[in-house]
């Protein structure tokens, strides 16, 4: 268990992001970094990779508009015994390269006769919230749940990238990290000064400043719920927390995971079996989703403890408008989460 509370650092996500890849790329000799308009001066899209191509010529390589073809080369280079990281720019494309992600990449870590290391990171800039539109700004994470040999995990202001990337390529096995956009300028490890948090495992856990020691023997009466969300909702999440807190007298605890498929809070199912209620909240849309997964997974592992449903809150089923009026009624906000605390405990 590691104390976060009062980490030292306040790089902003992006930066952080930024300086784990140069690490990676000057640590291990065998890492590329493959992507669109990668290069200097431009950097990137949202300028995670600046700086790379001139420090490391040869192991950033800047590629065609074919996410397709990104993948199955940098694929083919990790099954070659190199390493690879691979942007795409807008994770709504990570859906062109879905061939290569399920039919080659996933399969062949083990349809070889032995399991075949594949050490891939598939970075995916996601989710709204900038006015982006349709095709820009999804949550695309459902749709690669459940992939036999595919790991997925989310970028978060509480995890460190370069223990994350670190962890990915150490697996052996293709992964996909989302990244939500508007993380990028958040400060690294910043709470409200009303909460602290630490680190369980790989899952990041805020809960009230009482003062007191840190650790997870909150008592029963101090907890009214458990939130349970992607690093990109966290801020979202926050924020209610903290109006159910003051508006309402209501205290929770947010749990943060890294690595949200293949998913493991075994050591949380303690505190998750005494919460009143367990609430998952994700940017996704509506059906089939992640948090569909978490909520059936703990009715089973927590079935007689659980005292309500878990309940589920989503973007709409819906495309994602541009018009800021019309996005933030899709997108999950804080608001919609606050509700759905309420409701829950009121059901």
């Amino acid at each position: 268990m590691t104390v976060g509370g009062a980490a030292a650092g306040r790089a902003r996500v992006g930066e952080n992001l930024n300086r784990a890849l140069h690490g990676l790329l000057e640590d291990d000799p065998s890492v590329y970094v493959l992507g669109e308009d990668l290069l200097d001066p431009y950097g990137g899209a949202f300028k995670i990779t600046k700086g790379l191509s001139t420090r490391f010529p040869g192991r950033v390589l800047t590629t065609p508009l074919s996410e397709g073809a990104i993948v199955g080369a940098a694929s083919g280079l990790a099954l070659a015994g190199g390493k690879a990281v691979v942007e795409i720019m807008f994770a709504d494309f990570a859906a062109l390269a879905f061939d290569q992600i399920l039919n080659f990449a996933g399969k062949s870590v083990s349809m070889y006769g032995h399991r075949v290391p594949l050490p891939l990171v598939i970075r995916c800039p996601s989710g709204g919230h900038r006015g982006y539109g349709p095709t820009h700004s999804q949550s695309p994470q459902k749709h690669f749940i459940g992939i036999p040999g595919l790991s997925l995990f989310e970028m978060s202001p509480f995890h460190d990238n370069r223990a994350v990337l670190d962890r990915m390529l150490a697996l052996g096995e293709p992964c996909l990290l989302f990244e939500d956009k508007v993380l990028y300028t958040r400060r690294m490890y910043e709470v409200d000064e009303l909460f602290t948090w630490e680190l369980v495992g790989d899952v990041a856990v805020v809960r009230l400043d009482t003062g007191g020691p840190g650790g997870l023997e909150i008592p029963s009466g101090d907890l009214d719920y458990v939130l349970i969300t992607p690093g990109g909702v966290a801020h979202r999440a926050l924020a209610a927390m903290r109006t159910l807190l003051l508006d309402h007298d209501l205290t929770g605890v947010l749990m943060v995971p890294s690595r949200l498929y293949p998913l493991d809070l075994s050591d949380l199912l303690p505190l998750l079996g005494r919460a009143p209620l367990v609430c998952v909240a994700e940017d996704g849309s509506a059906g089939g989703t992640w948090g569909d997964h978490v909520a059936a997974d703990l009715h089973t592992r927590l079935w007689g403890r659980l005292r309500r449903p878990v309940r589920l809150v989503s973007s709409a089923d819906s495309v994602i408008p541009t018009a800021a009026h019309l996005e933030r009624e899709v997108l999950v906000q804080d608001s919609t989460i606050r509700r759905a605390v309420l409701e829950g405990l009121d059901g």
